[in-house]
């Protein structure tokens, strides 16, 4: 429901790619002012927000500014000459925790509060039921602005180290795109051995079905310092040697597939060096 009544139900958002559009629009939808800005200006026709003439007026528009940028040096670019001092600065921005840890320091230097976040949601998937954002950042701070944030997604709050929420939204990355390479390098071993690519996606969703299975236990297993067992190393590392093969025979690229055999190889190298200390 559209939220009302409070001159808080104001923000401004800055950086209009495909992700801080789709922000905009939900904010919209949910009953708030925004103002926005951005290096290209027609970026913000149609979106129905009132368009900021300085990255100054924008700022002064809202307490809360949510930043949608490439990296965290833009926002050193876009707000270094700003005042922030009474404003939020939610950084919703990729970068690496140590940066994003030094972007919370740039913010405060200029009197303003920060918050980092992580969207875990494609621009169509916000406010959706499965999207969510890691946010990290002083616990009041959050705690101020949980409900102006909420019309987002979902809030899963990591705790007062501002370089949290990128922890956690890198290593998500960290496991997603090597993973969409992987079923695109699929579909291609599918498709250029003659078959139909649709008549193998009921397969590789039934494939991940229990993954969320998986993944609890292969964590137990990462604590006590991974799998030991030769064997199945043994076993993981043929099967990743039988990817490169096929991808190789059918002219697939097989980096990424070489990559994991290569990291499979040293595992039983490392496994059986273990096993040769322990024999004497």
């Amino acid at each position: 429901m559209p939220i009302s009544g409070r001159a808080a139900d104001a923000v401004t958002v800055i950086g209009l790619g495909p992700m801080g559009q789709q922000i905009v629009r939900t904010y919209l939808a949910a009953g708030f002012a925004v103002t926005v800005w951005n290096r290209t200006p027609g970026k913000a026709d149609g979106l129905g927000a009132h368009r900021a003439e300085t990255v100054a007026d924008a700022v002064a528009a809202a307490e809360l500014i949510l930043l949608s940028l490439t990296h965290y040096d833009a926002m050193d670019e876009v707000l270094g000459s700003v005042d922030l001092t009474g404003k939020v600065v939610v950084n919703l921005s990729s970068d690496s925790p140590q940066r994003t840890r030094q972007g919370a320091a740039f913010v405060r230097a200029r009197g303003g509060e920060f918050l980092a976040g992580g969207v875990m949601a494609q621009p169509h998937e916000l406010a959706g039921p499965a999207a969510f954002i890691f946010y990290s950042g002083r616990p009041a701070v959050f705690e101020e602005q949980r409900e102006l944030l909420r019309p987002l997604a979902a809030t899963e709050y990591l705790g007062a180290d501002d370089g949290a929420a990128q922890v956690f939204y890198q290593a998500v990355l960290a496991l997603f795109l090597p993973l969409l390479l992987g079923y695109e390098q699929a579909l291609a071993i599918v498709d250029r051995s003659g078959f139909e690519m649709a008549r193998f996606v009921p397969y590789a969703q039934r494939s991940l079905g229990s993954v969320g299975e998986l993944y609890a236990a292969w964590a137990g297993t990462a604590e006590d310092g991974g799998p030991a067992d030769p064997a199945y190393l043994r076993m993981m590392a043929a099967g990743a040697r039988h990817v490169v093969a096929t991808g190789t025979a059918v002219g697939v690229d097989t980096v990424l597939a070489e990559s994991v055999s290569s990291y499979w190889e040293r595992a039983v190298d490392a496994s059986e060096s273990t096993l040769r200390v322990f024999r004497g």
